[in-house]
């Protein structure tokens, strides 16, 4: 039986034993596709009224088939604050699920369509909640799509919009797109190649300068600064910014969360945001093109699936990542940096990047260790890190309504929601540790506090990546993590990374039980970005490699397996690994192309650098072919 087939039956079950629920259709509340009104008001009624009737039991909300216009004008607004996104305390929600349990958001096909600035849907303390058979798109994505019409090294490069970008020049020259309740005036842009949508070798983020620009008609403009060889005639350009506002689909302080053949064709962040969730499934989760007509060659803002400070289990199946403006998964915590040393049992604690702040960082009871900034060693050590737990932690700087300081919001004794409450907005705490903490953890050298509890095992199975900027999928956490079964095709960056760092944007930690098997890597790396060492890349950030004694990632024999998997490639590096302790390549098959020329720096194929108990067995090389260059610098 296949893992399909049987995920099918799991869930055809499951709406069996649904039949005897309470079923809500959103017709009796006036609630009808194909309309073109505004329905974000009439859904938050109808949900409040499902809310207060269900009182806690299961129920099911259910849509026609059809498109739904939702504008921001009649949505609710709420203060979220979402890891790796823009902090804005105003967000137009169009679907807010709320404090529900055993709710099944049934589209049944809908198409929800969504204008100008919104967050299209939020699951905010749920419990045992489905949502499926839908799709989330936007009326006018904040992506401008234009096509290279003309490219003259003297004159600059001459592009036509695409009919859906409404554009104009500014006063001072400028081009700039617009929609409802926003302009952008683009900087960067991604090229993708028209004849396989994927995105054009050798060239990743680009410069576009249209600061002057000259308009020869309606849909076409001349940018004379704009001059860029790289880019034949006919090339396409998502022209874009860096801004992450709202993902499409916000998930925190939820438990037990499945989606269920939900597509995301467009959101101004993120496909998927979750922050301390516990146990989130996703089945058919797509951050993909409308299909092969699809006009568009772009998706998501940023990542598809962002995990930040979640437990239990993170499950990711049959799903389809493309055109996406960077990774189809990223699994992570995040250190708070240690700015005060208070007294031997209490610190300060602060979050350093400017998208990762004024969400909860943990709670009483939690578990916690220390690790070193400058070489990402353990407090403590590999062998017996000192490890405590939290006895106490409140809120310094808060920044929403609520009050909330080291004198009135003690943490000790209340319910996670309760403490959601308080720990909100903030981006310091004040954490009070059961243990004395060893003499050496303050502020001078460069410390981050890495919470164990809020780190969730992973199954990453029968997905497609392709045709994406940057990077495939990105691993942080100490638990269990399998990725089988998957394509990877033309990812333009590294395919499987396996990062941490407490410098940039101090996203944990250390992966100590992966397993990579039976994956197919089709030509990735045509681009260079950060950490594309090799195809696959474990790449922490370690500003003092020399002075690192241990190993950041693995910690024993075998810790990361990368097995049975297909590697065709036109280029020569295939696996990057740096500070580990545990690695076994075995079994891999490797086909050389000549689709593209090699061009990577690392013209080794295994490249290891402060690296131990490696083992390299049993590869196998297409026409007798053998490995062009094992490199290892162990230290």
């Amino acid at each position: 039986m296949t893992k399909r087939f049987f995920s099918f039956c799991i869930c055809f079950l499951a709406f069996m034993g649904l039949r005897a629920e309470k079923v809500y259709d959103a017709a009796t509340y006036g609630i009808h596709p194909n309309t073109g009104a505004d329905v974000a008001g009439l859904v938050e009624q109808m949900l409040a009224t499902v809310k207060s009737e269900a009182a806690g039991k299961a129920v099911t909300v259910r849509f026609a088939p059809g498109r739904y216009d939702f504008y921001p004008e009649s949505a609710v607004h709420r203060e979220y604050y979402i890891s790796n996104h823009d902090q804005h305390k105003d967000r137009a929600v169009g679907i807010a699920i709320e404090g529900f349990d055993g709710l099944t958001l049934d589209g049944c096909g809908a198409d929800f369509i969504f204008h100008g600035r919104m967050l299209p849907v939020s699951v905010v303390g749920t419990n045992k909640c489905t949502l499926r058979n839908f799709s989330i798109d936007f009326a006018t994505p904040h992506i401008a799509q234009a096509e290279v019409i003309k490219n003259d090294a003297e004159a600059g490069i001459t592009f036509r919009i695409a009919p859906w970008v409404n554009a104009r020049v500014t006063e001072n020259g400028s081009f700039e797109h617009y929609g409802e309740g926003w302009a952008h005036r683009p900087g960067w842009g991604i090229p993708f190649d028209p004849a396989t949508r994927r995105i054009l070798y050798k060239t990743g983020d680009i410069g576009t300068p249209v600061n002057q620009v000259q308009q020869i008609d309606e849909r076409t403009f001349l940018a004379p600064g704009w001059k860029d060889s790289r880019l034949p005639v006919g090339a396409i350009v998502a022209m874009r910014s860096y801004e992450r506002p709202s993902p499409g689909v916000f998930v925190t302080h939820a438990t037990d969360t499945r989606f269920v053949n939900v597509k995301v064709h467009y959101a101004e962040g993120m496909g998927l945001l979750a922050q301390m969730s516990e146990n989130i499934t996703l089945d058919g989760f797509c951050v993909s093109l409308r299909g092969d007509d699809d006009p568009r060659y772009f998706t998501t803002q940023a990542d598809a699936t962002h995990f930040s400070g979640c437990k239990g289990k993170i499950t990711s199946v049959n799903g389809l990542y493309e055109g996406m403006m960077d990774d189809a998964i990223n699994v992570h915590g995040t250190y708070l940096k240690v700015i005060e040393r208070v007294d031997d049992h209490t610190l300060k604690g602060r979050y350093m990047h400017g998208q990762a702040w004024g969400f909860d960082w943990g709670y009483v009871g939690d578990e916690v260790q220390f690790v070193r900034s400058n070489t990402m060693e353990l407090v403590g050590g590999s062998a017996k890190p000192f490890v405590t737990t939290v006895a106490e932690i409140s809120v310094l700087d808060a920044l929403s309504g609520v009050q909330t300081n080291a004198n009135n919001q003690k943490q000790t004794a209340k319910s996670r929601d309760e403490i959601a409450q308080g720990l909100h907005g903030g981006r310091e705490f004040l954490i009070r540790f059961a243990d004395a903490l060893p003499a050496e953890i303050g502020a001078n050298e460069g410390f981050g506090i890495e919470n164990l509890t809020w780190t969730p095992e992973v199954y990453f199975a029968d997905n497609t990546i392709r045709n994406n900027r940057a990077r495939g999928t990105l691993f942080s956490t100490p638990k269990r993590t399998v990725v089988e079964d998957n394509l990877f095709d033309h990812t333009s960056g590294t395919a499987i990374l396996l990062c941490g760092d407490c410098n940039g944007w101090y996203e944990t930690g250390a992966c100590r039980d992966v397993l990579i098997r039976r994956n197919r890597f089709i030509n990735s790396l045509t681009c260079m970005f950060q950490f594309t060492n090799a195809v696959i890349s474990i790449y922490p950030e370690i500003p003092n490699l020399n002075a690192q004694k241990e190993y950041f990632h693995g910690g024993k024999k075998n810790a990361i397996r990368i097995v049975n998997n297909e590697f065709e490639s036109f280029d020569h590096p295939l696996l990057y690994a740096k500070s580990i302790n545990g690695l076994l390549w075995k079994g891999n098959t490797i086909r050389h192309n000549e689709d593209y020329a090699p061009f990577h720096w690392n013209n080794s194929s295994v490249l290891l650098e402060r690296a131990i108990n490696v083992k390299i067995d049993n590869t196998f090389y297409d026409q007798g072919n053998e490995l062009k260059q094992v490199k290892m610098m162990l230290k």
